[in-house]
């Protein structure tokens, strides 16, 4: 595997590898789900899995890089918000687990710049 391709790679198997956890343990992203939008969470859920199995895979294809590059940075820009509420959520819970659901925000910015190295590289 050529070095350059090594980010697009390990980036395209973050993604599916998330994309499949929405679909064998859904519970925890149904969390995530703000109430306030329209359907069950859980279609939500399964609906941000197909996304990142499909962006994993647009990433992973030379072809079809530069493109999952980008909708890669804008998925983990829209699950932000998500991020935040989990955050808030778990304000009651243990300290570990409110450290890790704090922790995890600024984490954020790190994939976005990470998805638009691969989409420039593409």
């Amino acid at each position: 595997m050529a070095t350059s391709q090594r980010p697009a790679h390990l980036l395209a198997g973050v993604l599916g590898t998330m994309g499949v956890l929405h679909f064998a343990v859904p519970k925890p992203f149904d969390g995530l789900i703000p109430r306030s939008l329209p359907g069950s969470r859980r279609a939500w859920t399964y609906g941000s899995g197909v996304a990142e199995l499909a962006i994993g895979a647009a990433v992973a294809v030379p072809r079809t890089r530069r493109l999952g590059g980008l909708a890669a940075a804008l998925l983990f820009l829209g699950v932000f918000p998500g991020n935040v509420k989990m955050a808030v959520d778990a304000s009651s819970a243990p300290l570990p687990q409110r450290a890790i659901a704090w922790a995890r925000l600024p984490l954020q910015w790190p994939l976005i710049a990470w998805a638009l190295k691969v989409r420039d590289r593409a």
